[in-house]
């Protein structure tokens, strides 16, 4: 019987252990999309105690604590903090077969090695660990990245931001780590919201135009997508509930944006051809910067009305959303490929179902030269476990090259979650083990440990930064 999260952890074979050692255990990380803070890893500060840095902005955590039946004040309220830790301890015996029971476990062992399994007998003596621990330099936000080897991040930011953070970082020779933004334009795109007005207000004064037409407004994105540009960046990120293709004129639009500016309301077609001409002119900008446009599809969100009201958005009360995306899809990729304007392009899905369409959806595009160009994203959110994980590169293997895969991503707020990578190559070197033993590949360790760098970081560095 093996020991829980021995060196072995989720390894069921000779080979997966050897590809994993020889192959994965040094690989540094390529966080292509993430939410971290860059404010925080510019002020360097170390956290109070293990609840300010392991439980705050982690709606995965607060989800499952909430199924627990835990009280909101011990989740995202004004209890104290070592309450906080205590309830999050209660919780943990019960997620046995949840990826967060792994995670946790891996955080404590990777970052404060601490073996010891948490538990509401074991929480005070790891908290006052921890937190002893947090208190030294190795600590710090810089010093948790390059501990972890980290030697990319892609942060998630609104074309509103000054990039403060993200130029003050990149002045830094002390600071080895690249922390680029990433252009999340969730205000442009989502014409409907209340806030819509508003944000586009704001737009024209951090772009220094007013923004009186549809032409002014693409005037003004373009110009923040070469700020972004020239501040680092290199990828975009959407926000996709569904995607619904609709072709419409510049004109339609121009119309569409008048009467929204108007305070008049819009139909659902209007909303869909609205969103569908500004995808495309948005991936025109990205095309013409060689940037890497990364549509997350499929969530349904704040499905809590009363829970939204009280404490926000984006607090853990999100689904998986019903998606009738191929068609959609096919048409906005096949658009942009038309105007050879199609940008190297993730695909992410939250509902498994969807794993067939895009698995089959990436194979329709291609660039002479580019391996890859269209690639089928890494189990996200509610599919970054074990299954997950692996019947999305199942998934991708069997209709498409997995060689070619980007691979993983932390898609958190924490400087913690580097654990995540770990898991992944776990996952991949015992799939790729499995394979082998059962006969099913040549067992060449050369080819499997060559593929196993490049999916854990290679493919996706040379997807990015444009690596040979």
């Amino acid at each position: 019987m093996k020991r829980f999260m021995d060196e072995n952890f989720l390894l069921n074979t000779d080979t997966a252990v050897q590809l994993y050692e020889n192959a994965a255990s040094q690989l540094p990380i390529f966080d292509f999309h993430c939410h971290l803070d860059p404010k925080e890893v510019w002020e360097n500060q170390p956290y109070r105690n293990i609840t300010q840095l392991w439980l705050g902005g982690d709606h995965y955590k607060w989800r499952v604590m909430r199924m627990h039946g835990i009280g909101e004040q011990y989740i995202t309220g004004d209890a104290d903090d070592w309450d906080k830790f205590k309830a999050w301890a209660e919780t943990m015996p019960h997620l046995i077969g949840n990826p967060l029971y792994h995670w946790t476990h891996l955080e404590l062992k990777n970052v404060f090695g601490i073996e010891k399994i948490l538990s509401p007998d074991t929480a005070s003596e790891i908290w006052e660990e921890c937190n002893r621990k947090l208190q030294q330099p190795e600590f710090l936000p810089r010093s948790l990245i390059e501990r972890a080897r980290v030697h990319f991040i892609g942060t998630t930011d609104d074309p509103l931001s000054t990039l403060e953070y993200h130029e003050k970082l990149g002045k830094e020779e002390s600071f080895k780590s690249i922390i680029a933004p990433t252009f999340r334009p969730d205000g442009a795109l989502f014409i409907e919201r209340p806030t819509y007005t508003d944000w586009i207000g704001k737009l024209g004064v951090v772009s220094g135009q007013t923004i009186h037409s549809l032409d002014a407004f693409l005037q003004a994105l373009q110009s923040r997508v070469d700020y972004f540009a020239e501040h680092g960046g290199r990828a975009s990120d959407h926000d996709i509930p569904h995607l619904e293709y609709i072709e419409a004129s510049k004109e339609e639009v121009a119309e569409i944006f008048n009467i929204r500016l108007s305070g008049q309301q819009l139909t659902n077609d209007e909303i869909a051809a609205y969103r569908s001409f500004m995808l495309k002119e948005l991936g025109k900008m990205y095309a013409g910067k060689g940037w890497v446009m990364q549509l997350h599809m499929g969530a349904l969100r704040s499905t809590n009305t009363k829970m939204k009201e009280l404490i926000g958005p984006d607090t853990g009360f999100d689904s998986v959303g019903e998606t009738n995306l191929a068609q959609g899809l096919a048409r906005f990729l096949d658009a942009l490929d038309q105007e050879d304007a199609l940008p190297r392009t993730v695909l992410f899905n939250l509902n498994p179902k969807d794993n067939a369409v895009l698995a089959g959806m990436m194979g329709n595009f291609y660039e002479e030269g580019v391996p890859g160009k269209i690639q089928f994203g890494s189990g996200w959110w509610f599919n970054d476990h074990i299954d997950g994980m692996e019947k999305q590169m199942k998934d991708l293997a069997n209709v498409g090259l997995l060689s070619h895969f980007i691979g993983m991503l932390t898609d958190s707020r924490s400087f913690l979650s580097y654990a995540r990578h770990e898991y992944f190559r776990r996952i991949l070197c015992n799939l790729l083990g499995d394979w082998a033993e059962q006969g099913l590949v040549p067992n060449d360790m050369k080819s499997l440990e060559r593929m196993v760098r490049n999916i854990g970081y290679d493919n996706a560095e040379k997807f990015f930064l444009h690596r040979s």
